[in-house]
């Protein structure tokens, strides 16, 4: 999963931010009738984007059941799925910011799988919600110091050529 990562991390930002077809991504999930107005695929992107985001999703969840925890067990994602919200949040829609964060939470987990490990003494249960503290205070201090969200203004609006 790191060496997709490394693969991964610029690839995207490159196609996001340099590419005509990035644009398009971009400018599909700002204003979709002006995209379309100019000839872009509305349906077609986000249906692409849609399939891409559910590739990633599997390979995350793949990577979860075959290799960090080998096998399935109830509750085996243990919510790492708000954190990942939260991330795409904390990352305002950059791949790059997103890295960054996902090392980030990555190795407040880590810090507490360790503390548990080294004994240190607070309850364990209060170490369990270390990730997810951490991932509150994060986002509480980013919407105080940040008004913008960095988010699609469209997303999650369905498109209908006749309503625009």
């Amino acid at each position: 999963m790191v060496y997709a990562m490394y693969i991964l991390v610029p690839l995207l930002t490159i196609t996001l931010f340099k590419t005509k077809y990035g644009l398009n991504i971009r400018a599909v999930g700002e204003k979709p009738s002006t995209a379309d107005t100019v000839g872009v695929n509305v349906f077609r992107i986000r249906y692409m984007c849609t399939v891409f985001g559910g590739m990633m999703a599997a390979m995350g969840g793949s990577y979860l059941s075959l290799a960090y925890t080998p096998g399935w067990k109830l509750g085996m994602a243990g919510g790492r799925g708000w954190i990942a919200i939260a991330l795409i949040i904390f990352s305002l829609w950059n791949p790059v910011i997103g890295v960054a964060g996902a090392l980030l939470f990555g190795f407040i987990n880590a810090l507490q799988v360790y503390f548990q490990a080294i004994q240190v003494p607070i309850p364990s249960y209060i170490l369990d919600m270390l990730p997810y503290i951490c991932t509150i205070l994060i986002l509480v201090v980013l919407k105080k110091v940040s008004r913008k969200s960095g988010a699609p203004a469209s997303l999650g609006t369905p498109y209908s050529r006749e309503e625009s």
